[in-house]
Order: structure tokens, then sequence, then C-alpha cells
């Protein structure tokens, strides 16, 4: 079920909404949490109910761990207790979302063709599972854990951040769910949540959607090998780029909006990322949550910057390429996290270099920047290197013939709106800058 469909903006989100607060002006507190979770379980279940046990499976095996992280004085098998945790919870992800990749390449090399299962990956199973990791590592650095196993249960499945997060930490969401469902919701939470929903939706639906029109048969001409002439792969790439924010930024918007609806507070994912004027600005700004986890879980423990410039690069390095395989099974996203790893490296041996004499005009910098970017997202969107590959040698040589791939509108209305795109996502205030949202 997406947020935009008419489906949960008239049905499931109304009634939702009058079940939780119905009960909650009552007084009745787990009862409307419970509702929460019910709604929740709805949600995940519309796409394919089957996972249902999965995920709860998931959530009351990491519950049990943490206690038990919790209650374990001694270091050792506090350790233990966590490792077992992040085994089973990579395990989990591995096997559904990489063994087809995996088995299809190990096959590839000893000559076995179709030897992969296919196997239909969980909606979100990347979002919940790292957010239980999480959970696990500062369940053993010492945090407090949940007090309860209803508490829990919403910190991990309520549905507004299920499906794309953000990757929420315990120690911000629990007390706040552990709080939900008491007396009335103040109106400023509804008038603020209404806003940024519709707001949110005007993103994807007005701009995401109607500029993947001028994406999608550019992308998909490549994939068939067609060649393609300088301004259609330009205008595919471009287009790709706001398609991607405006959609993934707009559902971060709507996820918040409806969490405030319920009177829960999520941190900001998205702060307006194609405005950097440089690379690290960007992972600044461009999917907060998972850059935060990446930083926290990854790059810091396998050494961060202590270890020396060399040691601080092959860090980097480890951490995106991987981070781009946390994005899609396959070696186009692996590319894509390498490229940012590339960028990001550079960008600091730059700095190291020449010190504040590195620092480019401001418009040079976002140019260079976006650039890079755009040039990334190419790979992160072909199905394949070498539709990739066959984008980029004509966004810089062209040579495609003079017919505009099959299903593209037309390139004057493509270019319009990639101008008023680029427009908004440059130069205008982000949704919840307007909304005033903290």
């Amino acid at each position: 079920m997406l947020f935009g469909s008419l489906e949960f903006v008239f049905g499931f989100l109304p009634l939702a909404l009058l079940a939780y607060h119905l009960l909650r002006v009552r007084g009745w507190q787990v009862a409307a949490k419970l509702a929460m979770v019910l709604a929740s379980l709805v949600f995940y279940g519309w796409w394919d109910p089957r996972y249902i046990l999965l995920v709860l499976a998931s959530i009351a095996v990491n519950y049990g761990l943490g206690a038990a992280i919790h209650r374990t004085l001694a270091p050792g098998p506090r350790k233990a207790v966590l490792v077992l945790g992040l085994v089973l919870n990579l395990g989990l992800l591995g096997y559904y979302k990489y063994a087809n990749f995996f088995l299809q390449n190990v096959g590839g090399l000893v000559g076995i063709h179709d030897v992969a299962t296919t196997l239909i990956i969980p909606l979100a199973i990347s979002f919940f599972t790292f957010q239980q990791i999480a959970y696990l590592v500062e369940t053993w650095r010492g945090q407090k854990p949940a007090d309860n196993v209803l508490d829990y249960l919403l910190f991990v499945l309520f549905f507004p951040h299920l499906i794309a997060g953000p990757i929420t930490h315990h120690t911000e969401m629990l007390p706040q769910f552990h709080a939900a469902g008491r007396g009335r919701l103040p109106p400023s939470y509804i008038a603020m949540g209404a806003t940024i929903f519709v707001l949110g939706m005007a993103k994807k639906v007005l701009l995401a959607d109607p500029i993947a029109h001028f994406a999608d048969p550019v992308f998909a001409a490549a994939a068939q090998g067609t060649a393609l002439s300088m301004a259609d792969a330009w205008m595919g790439a471009i287009a790709y780029t706001l398609q991607l924010y405006f959609d993934f930024s707009g559902y971060s918007d709507m996820a918040i909006g409806v969490g405030l609806l319920f009177g829960i507070r999520f941190p900001v994912n998205f702060n307006s990322p194609y405005k950097a004027t440089n690379i690290v600005d960007f992972w600044r700004r461009w999917h907060m949550s998972l850059s935060a986890f990446l930083r926290t879980y990854l790059y810091i423990p396998l050494g961060g910057n202590r270890a020396g410039r060399a040691r601080r690069y092959v860090n980097l390095m480890a951490t995106m390429t991987l981070g781009g395989l946390w994005h899609g099974a396959g070696w186009t996203f692996l590319f894509w996290g390498f490229l940012h790893g590339f960028y990001l490296i550079l960008n600091h041996a730059w700095g190291a270099l020449l010190g504040e004499r590195a620092r480019l005009p401001r418009g040079l910098g976002w140019a260079l920047t976006m650039l890079g970017v755009v040039i990334a997202w190419v790979f992160f969107r072909a199905t394949s290197f070498g539709a990739a590959l066959d984008i980029l040698g004509a966004m810089v040589a062209g040579g495609g013939a003079a017919t505009a791939p099959p299903g593209l509108p037309d390139p004057l209305l493509g270019w319009l709106l990639i101008g008023l795109g680029t427009l908004i996502a440059v130069s205008q205030p982000n949704v919840l800058d307007l909304a005033r949202y903290p």
C-alpha cells in the first residue's frame, strides 16, 4: 500500500487514525497502542501477508536478545549474545536479499547457470533489520532497552517509517511510544502533520511521477541496446536524478506527516541534498538516517579516521561500497557505492593537499558535486553495466538516431519539468523548512 494511493489516503489512514484517537481520548492507552500495532500489521501485510510472521519472528528474537544482553553482567556472555544477534539478523538479510545474487555469480564462475532459487524479498527487510541491529548494539553499550514488548513492537513496526525509513534510534523513539495513547493530541500536531503529508504527497504526485515519464523510456531504451542522442541521454539521467529525490524525500515527508498525526516525531531524513556544494555535504543531507547508521556502526568500528589517512580512505571505500550493496543485490548498486566512496576520498584528499585553498567557488563546487551525483545515479538506475555505459557514452558523445526512444513524451515538456524540478530542489526551501518542522 503506497502513501499516495487512494486506498491509503481515503481508507486505511482515516480508519487507523479514528480508531487510535477514539481509544486515546477514552484513556485506554494499551488499546490505543494495540490499534497502532494492528494497523501496522495490516499495512505491512497488504503487499504479502505471508511475511507478517517473518517480521514478527524477527521482532520477538531481537526483543529477547536485547533483554538477555541487558540482564547479563559478564562481558564475555554479553558479547556472545550480541554476536548471535548480529549473525541472525545479517543471516536473515543475506538469505532473502543476497542469496540469489551470490548463487548466480558463483554459478557463473564455475560454469553452472540457473542455480539460484527465486526468492521474494520481504518488504522493508533492510530497514527493520538495520534498526534492530542498532538496538542490540546500543543495548550492549549500556543503553536502556525497551520496557515492554508493546513499545518495542511499535518501535519496529509503526507503519509510517516501516517501508523506507527513516532508520530510527530506540533512545529517541521508545520514550515517545511509551507515552503514546494518552489524552488528546495537541492540535498543532494535526495541523503540522497534515501540512507536511500533503506537501510531501505533492512532491511525489506532481513532480516525481511526471518526471519519471522522461527517465523510464531512456533507461529502457539503453537496456535494449538502442543508441541514444546526447540530448535524450542527458534528459534521462537528470530526470531520474530529480525523480528519485522527489520520490524518496516526498515519501520521507509523508512519513513524518503521518507520524505527527499519531503524535510521533521522526528524525529528518532529507535536508535539501541537491543544494550541497561538495560530496561530504551531500551525504550529510541525503538519507541522513542511513548515513548516520553507516557512520556509527560500520565506518567508526572499522577505525574511522583514527588510524591515519590511508586507513581512513580504505574505511570510507568499504563503508560506501557496502552501503551501495545495501540498496540492492547487484553489481550496479555496488559500483554506485564504490563511486561515492571514490568521490569522498577525492574530496578529503583534495582538502588535505591544499587546505584552505581547496575551497572552490560555490557555483563550481555545486556543479562538480551534481555532475558526480548524476553520473552515479545512472549506474544506480540502469539494469546493467552495459546500459549505464551506453547512457554515459551518449551523454559525452551522442551519436544515436534522430528518433526519440519509444514512449518518451514531448522533449520540450520534459526540459520544462526538469527546469522546474531543479529550481525547486536547488533554490527553494524544502517541505520541512516551510512547515517549520524542528
